[in-house]
């Protein structure tokens, strides 16, 4: 499917999701300990594609997304490269969300979603990690990016993950409306590339 009309499809089937499932069906949620890090700010559908470039998800692959909001990287990953997903997320709120989604999409055979801490996941598993949180929070995961094995690649709009070279930086601007202005985009790949002291 082109990436015009998969973006296409995907607004005129999710307007900003609002609506709240209420069956929390193909999730395995448990009691989040501690509020949410960041507000919740959806990231622009064609940034999304965009980040899908920079990743080079490929078949057979598995996408995690970190803090996974109302679900589109999931769904969108799962839709359009028929891969596996699993989105987490702290807010049961934004789970709900994701499910709902989810059914949407009509990609319960491809995308989990899961109720959980992050900072406390096994990412081993993960091919691909796409992340929008703050700076602060790119740099708490590092011990887990660490563990991940050599070619997964994390994608982050934008914001940085200070002390790790990325191997791409872009600048985006969406052309749809959905957002007027330039976007971020890094691109890592394990083992993570760390910088000296001093920036060389």
């Amino acid at each position: 499917m082109k990436r015009f009309s998969l973006v296409t499809w995907i607004t005129a089937v999710l307007a900003p999701a609002a609506i709240l499932s209420l069956a929390p069906a193909h999730s395995q949620d448990r009691p989040a300990q501690r509020e949410p890090d960041v507000i919740y700010v959806p990231t622009p559908y064609e940034v999304v594609d965009k980040m899908f470039e920079l990743a080079d998800i490929r078949p057979g692959e598995i996408v995690y997304d970190l803090g996974c909001g109302d679900g589109r990287i999931p769904c969108m990953a799962a839709k359009k490269f028929n891969v596996r997903t699993w989105g987490f997320d702290i807010n049961p709120v934004r789970v709900r969300e994701s499910l709902d989604n989810v059914k949407k999409f009509n990609v319960e055979h491809l995308a989990t979603i899961k109720q959980q801490d992050i900072f406390e996941l096994d990412l081993s598993k993960a091919d691909v990690i796409t992340l929008y949180l703050l700076p602060r929070l790119n740099v708490k995961l590092i011990p887990q990016l660490d563990k991940l094995k050599p070619g997964c690649r994390i994608v982050s709009h934008d914001f940085n993950m200070e002390g790790v070279r990325p191997k791409r930086e872009i600048s985006f601007r969406p052309t749809t409306g959905e957002s007027t202005r330039d976007h971020r985009i890094y691109l890592w790949v394990t083992p993570l590339e760390k910088e000296r002291p001093g920036g060389n």
